[in-house]
């Protein structure tokens, strides 16, 4: 017993340590975006007038401009915005959305529940359908099963993910009429367990179709190398087959490439979720990031970005940790 203690301690100390490397260097690396972020917005062509007057944009007086300007500090330069933007942040104040009149605490709060539920229950479906078929696939190269699970992967993957959501909302929702076409409510009615999961199915759904492919072509891949090593062909010499030499030998081996992507798939994940959620309506923070960029809503805008940065770092770091434990042969450096 000790040592089977001994020997987990060992390998998750390397993945631990990796774990604090990267998060060190997250911390310059999110101040670095964040900068980038403002100086990035600050070029963009839109006027956030435009936003903040609405249809009294093209009637307003010069002194009207000027006055909305100086109550939004939309005058000030970009790294003196940032600077504001980051002593606030660093004194536990998110800031104020200008384009949502709340604080951008309320904005995530009221939203972000909608994005991560939604991203995560998609991944998670996504990695459980590619691991499982790309398995089977690779085991069975050649057969039925993979050729339909590589067509399948190989079309879907250069499907654009606002193209699936189209398509389920015109056969599912408006041909058939199976869900609604849009939300995470009927109008009028308030939020329910029920009511969110009947109009999460399509997104959900749109959402998973986009991270499959990948994810289960690596997985294919990474099973037909390792069916082909010695050690596999050395445990099917000794009577090692099926499941047995599925779950004991070749996934092992096989894994290190998914939970690799997995990191990596994160970006798209994100970028998949804000494409899906502007397509069914669905009440997350897609709308938002896109009002906030068209406005130059700065406070939102840059905690969005930031979120989103240290999500990918953290989906890297994370994956990265993960197989330096479950392999103890990988060498990680950070």
């Amino acid at each position: 017993m000790a040592y089977r203690r001994l020997d987990a301690v060992s390998r998750l100390a390397p993945a631990a340590r990796l774990l604090g490397i990267r998060a060190l260097i997250a911390v310059p690396v999110t101040v670095a975006v964040s900068a980038a972020m403002f100086a990035i917005a600050s070029l963009s062509p839109f006027d956030p007038l435009a936003v903040y007057l609405g249809d009294n944009y093209q009637s307003a007086t010069l002194s009207q401009r000027q006055a909305v300007r100086a109550a939004y500090d939309t005058d000030v330069s970009w790294y003196t915005a940032w600077w504001r933007w980051l002593g606030d942040l660093f004194s536990g104040d998110l800031g104020w959305s200008s384009t949502q009149s709340q604080s951008v605490e309320a904005v995530l709060t009221q939203r972000m529940p909608f994005t991560l539920g939604l991203s995560t229950a998609a991944l998670i479906a996504a990695t459980l359908i590619a691991v499982t078929l790309g398995a089977l696939a690779g085991m069975r190269r050649g057969g039925v099963l993979d050729k339909i699970c590589s067509a399948l992967s190989a079309t879907f993957a250069a499907v654009p993910p606002f193209v699936v959501s189209l398509v389920l909302v015109a056969v599912l929702a408006v041909g058939l009429g199976l869900f609604p076409t849009s939300g995470a409510r009927s109008p009028g009615d308030p939020y329910t367990a029920s009511g969110l999961v009947g109009h999460a199915v399509l997104p959900f759904v749109a959402l998973t179709i986009s991270q499959v492919p990948w994810l289960l072509l690596t997985t294919r891949a990474a099973v037909v190398d390792t069916a082909a090593t010695d050690a596999v062909r050395a445990a099917r010499a000794r009577g090692i087959h099926g499941w047995a030499l599925l779950k004991g030998h070749i996934v092992p081996s096989s894994i290190a490439p998914t939970l690799a992507l997995l990191g990596t798939r994160l970006p798209e994940v994100i970028a998949g979720a804000a494409i899906v959620e502007t397509v069914f309506g669905w009440p997350g923070v897609a709308a938002v990031l896109v009002e906030s960029a068209s406005a130059l809503d700065f406070s939102l805008l840059a905690t969005l970005t930031v979120g989103a940065a240290l999500a990918v770092l953290l989906g890297s770091a994370l994956s990265d940790a993960a197989a330096t434990a479950l392999d103890p042969r990988i060498g990680m450096r950070a």
